[in-house]
Parts: structure tokens; sequence; C-alpha cells
């Protein structure tokens, strides 16, 4: 009886052991597994509660450990996305259209960024120009960040909107930052701009908006958000997933209290302070509403940007 009794309490102890160990394995005192997301983003104002998220520990309380590259422009910020430098790339909206078009990548969208309000997204002109009205731009040198972007297809429709032909007019690219000297120097007769470039030139150059491109067919029009490849998608959906759920509480508080991502603007659009304080925003959004942003695509096909039709639906990852 003795020695059953002390294999039976040996085989006892053993047994905890064995528990207590596999209780720690499963994660009592583990580290939870961290996965790493590299994002190419641009300086731009509704880039802004993605900061939040970064800065504010949004990825990290979803277990992201994101990494951010430059982008000078939307088609720089693809081409990373492209050659795996990225794997998620913030841009506007027309770069993802145009390569998903043309068969270059499988572009698949995780989560929208902004859409152009009212007197947020527009073309300027100083008042010594003569131009009041997008009748007067017809014939005119008007400056865009790139041809067949979000820049030129939105003037072309607020053109259309008011009967306006496109076809005289004379497209100078150039970066959003140099159109207020451009048009002080006479290099140009007016420009395309977004906020918080419209302040900005306003202040420096005493520019007005003679053509408000975030009203009429184009209100709230979708300009820019965030896509990743299919194959990358395909292979990491948790992580996609945990970017979406990130993204969406940020730009839900960045949307309830300005004051949030006035300091983000600063860091990281570059912008002044009083700048940040008083540009207008464009819409913030992070959830892809697909009837919306079919319009782009739309537009593109209409304007001539896109030969073939794009399927907004098919892109988006639930």
């Amino acid at each position: 009886m003795g020695t059953a009794r002390a294999v039976l309490t040996g085989l006892l102890a053993l047994l905890l052991t064995l528990l207590l160990a596999g209780c720690g394995a499963l994660g009592g005192s583990s580290a939870p597994s961290v996965a790493k997301l590299r994002v190419s983003m641009m300086s731009t104002i509704d880039t802004a509660p993605f900061w939040l998220a970064k800065d504010g520990g949004y990825f990290e309380r979803e277990g992201l450990d994101v990494s951010t590259t430059d982008a000078a422009t939307g088609q720089a910020s693809l081409t990373k996305l492209l050659s795996g430098e990225a794997d998620i790339a913030y841009s506007s909206y027309t770069p993802f259209f145009v390569a998903r078009a043309k068969g270059t990548a499988d572009i698949r969208l995780v989560a929208d960024a902004s859409s152009a309000g009212p007197g947020s997204t527009g073309v300027v002109a100083l008042p010594a120009s003569g131009i009041r009205s997008p009748a007067d731009l017809a014939g005119k040198r008007i400056g865009i960040s790139a041809p067949n972007t979000i820049a030129d297809t939105l003037t072309k429709s607020v053109l259309a909107d008011n009967h306006v032909d496109a076809s005289g007019i004379k497209w100078i690219p150039l970066p959003l930052p140099n159109t207020a000297s451009a048009l002080k120097n006479g290099d140009i007769d007016a420009g395309f701009l977004t906020e918080p470039f419209i302040t900005d030139a306003r202040r420096t150059a005493g520019a007005t908006l003679v053509a408000d491109t975030g009203t009429g067919s184009t209100v709230d029009f979708p300009t820019a958000g965030y896509g990743a490849l299919g194959a990358f998608t395909s292979a990491a959906p948790a992580t996609v997933a945990a970017f979406q759920r990130a993204m969406a509480a940020a730009t839900r508080d960045a949307v309830a209290d300005r004051k949030k991502i006035e300091p983000l603007m600063v860091k990281y659009a570059k912008v002044d302070p009083a700048t940040a304080a008083t540009t207008g925003l464009l819409t913030l959004k992070s959830t892809v509403d697909v009837r919306q942003l079919q319009r782009v695509p739309d537009l593109l096909l209409k304007t001539g940007v896109l030969t073939t039709p794009v399927d907004v639906a098919a892109m988006v990852v639930r």
C-alpha cells in the first residue's frame, strides 16, 4: 500500500507540474504576438487619423508594429507598394484605379481616408488675374500635382458642370506647396489645391477660390485611401483587419475632437500651428462606401483617364 501511495503521489505531482507548465506556454507570462506592418505615407492633412493611430497607440493595442516610408506623390506611394517596400500604401484613388484597370496590379482597398467637402478642394487664382469663376478658366494655364490625377479630374468635372470646354487648358505639373509662389511669379494663371494649401495660398499670396471642386457632381467625392496587393490581404487577413479597426477608431476620435490631430498636422504635414488650427479639413473617413467610391472610376472613365470600367466592389477588403 505504501509503495502504491508513493507512486500515486508522484504521478499527481508530475501531472500538476505539466499542467502549470502548459498554462505558462499558453500565455500566462509570455508576450503577445506582434504583426509588423510597413505603410507608405504622404505629407497630407487627411493622413492625420493614421498618425493619431500610430502615435496614440491604436495600432499597438491591435497588436501591430507599424513602420512608415515617405512618398512624394500617390504614384510614388503605389510604386513602393508594387516594389515590396510597403505592405499598405496611402494614395489618392486615381493611381489605384489606373493600376487595376491596366492589369498592372491586383489592388485591394483596405480603408478610406477622405472625401472632398465644400471648400476643401478647388482651383485658386489671384484677383489680378481676372479669373472670378469656372467660366474664366477656359484656355488658361492651371497648375496640378500631375496629369491624370484627382487634381485635373476634379477640375474637369467642375468645368463640365459649368459648360466650360477644357480642351484648351494647359495643365502645368508642379508640387502643391509651390502653387502659391507660381501664381505670384506668373508661371500659372490658376492652380488646383487641397487644404491646407488653399488656406496657405490665401494668406501668403492673396489667392481666392474660383472653382470649388467639392460641390456639384463631385460633392463628397472620395479623394484618397489605403490600398494593398491582393496577395498580402489574402496572406495576412488578421493584420489587415487589425489595421482597419485601428484606423476606424482613430478616425472616429479625430472627427469628434479636432484638437487631437492639429499637432499631428504640424508634425507630419509640415504646416504651421496657425494653419493647422484654421484650415478647412477634407471629410475624414475610414470605412469604404462602395457606392460612393464607384463614382471615382466612373468619372475617370468619363474623362478618358481610364479606358475600361473598374468594379470597386471587387477591390474592397471587408
